[in-house]
């Protein structure tokens, strides 16, 4: 149930490449093409990072792609208060 569930996340935001997120400073696909990929984690593998960029702090989830590299799914920023 939970694989199942977590297919069915990841392929809803894999599904809507038109809602795409556009990395920013601080963010691991913010250097574009010329980054690394991931080639011992598996495909669909789930992926979160946390950075401070211009005064916030921010929480990414990426999901990683057929190819290895990782793509941006979710960005929230994290309420401290």
């Amino acid at each position: 149930m939970k694989t199942a569930l977590s297919a069915l996340v990841i392929s809803t935001f894999i599904a809507a490449p038109a809602f795409a997120i556009e990395p920013i400073k601080g963010s691991i696909t913010y250097d574009g093409p010329s980054q690394s990929t991931l080639s011992k984690t598996p495909v669909g593998s789930v992926l979160q990072h946390q950075f401070n960029a211009n005064g916030n702090e921010y929480r990414e989830i990426y999901v990683v792609g057929d190819d290895g590299r990782p793509v941006l799914v979710n960005r929230t920023i994290v309420d401290n208060s």
